[in-house]
C-alpha cells in the first residue's frame, strides 16, 4: 500500500506533508505533536473541521469511513461502552466472534460481561477483536499498549503478529516507543513536525540511524534497557 501524498493544512499552515509505503507492517515513530495522530485521522477521514486534506493513495485498499481500515485505540478502558455487554458491541456473526476469541485466547464467557469487569489485557484483546471483526485490510494501531503493564504489552504485540498471519492485513503502528515498534514492525518511518526525516527497514534504522533526531529517539528508548543489535 503506497501513500503517495498525505498533506494536512490548517489556516494556510502545513501541519503534515508525507509519503510512505506499507509493505507489511510499518511503524510511524515520533514524539508528541509530530503529526502521528493527524496521519491516522486523515486515513480514517476523521480530521477536525476546518482542516484541509490532500491525499493520494496507490492501493486497492479503500481508506476513510466505511473503507477497509480499522483502528485500535490507545486506551482500552475508554474504547467501549461501559454499560453494554461485550457481545452487544460486536456487529458480526457469532461464528466470526468465536473465531476471533479463539485466535486472541479469550474465553467466550467474557461476552456476557461488561467492560469494567475485564482486565486491561482482556479489554485490549476485545478491542482488537472488534477492530478485526469486519476483516479490514489495514489495521491502524494508535499506541495500543501504552495503558498496559510491561508483560501484557509484550503479549499483545505477539498476538498482533500472529493475528496478521492468520487474518491477512497490513499494519500501521503509530508510537513513540521504538522498542515496541521493533517487536512488531518490519519497517519504520520517523516523523518530526509533520515531515518524515528517516525511513527504512527496522533493523537498518535502529542499528544505523542516519539522522540525529532518530539517534536521540533511539538512545532515549533504550537508555534503561539492555539492547543488542
Amino acid at each position: 500500500m503506497k501513500i503517495k501524498k498525505l498533506a494536512i493544512e490548517y489556516k494556510e499552515k502545513n501541519l503534515v506533508d508525507i509519503a510512505f509505503t506499507i509493505n507489511n507492517s510499518l511503524a510511524l515513530v515520533g514524539q508528541s505533536g509530530s503529526g502521528k495522530s493527524l496521519t491516522l485521522k486523515a486515513l480514517l477521514d476523521m480530521l477536525p473541521s476546518g482542516m484541509g486534506l490532500e491525499i493520494e493513495v496507490d492501493s486497492e485498499i479503500q481508506i476513510g469511513k466505511g473503507g477497509d481500515v480499522a483502528l485500535v485505540v490507545q486506551n482500552p478502558f475508554t474504547a467501549l461502552s461501559p454499560l453494554t455487554k461485550i457481545k452487544k458491541q460486536f456487529f458480526v456473526s457469532q461464528e466470526r466472534i468465536e473465531k476471533l476469541f479463539d485466535e486472541l485466547g479469550l474465553d467466550l464467557s467474557l461476552l456476557d460481561r461488561f467492560p469494567p469487569e475485564l482486565s486491561g489485557g482482556q479489554l485490549q484483546r476485545v478491542v482488537i477483536a472488534i477492530a478485526l471483526s469486519h476483516k479490514p485490510k489495514l489495521l491502524l494501531l494508535d499506541e495500543p499498549t501504552t495503558a498496559l503493564d510491561p508483560q501484557t504489552r509484550v503479549t499483545i504485540l505477539e498476538l498482533l503478529k500472529e493475528l496478521q498471519k492468520k487474518e491477512d492485513f497490513k499494519m500501521l503502528f503509530v508510537t513513540h516507543d521504538i522498542a515496541s515498534a521493533q517487536n512488531l514492525c518490519d519497517d519504520i518511518c520517523v516523523i518530526k513536525f509533520g515531515k518524515l526525516i528517516e525511513c527504512g527497514t527496522m533493523s537498518e534504522v535502529v542499528n544505523n540511524p542516519q539522522n540525529e533526531y532518530t539517534k536521540t529517539l533511539i538512545e532515549a528508548n533504550f537508555a534503561n534497557r539492555e539492547y543488542r543489535k
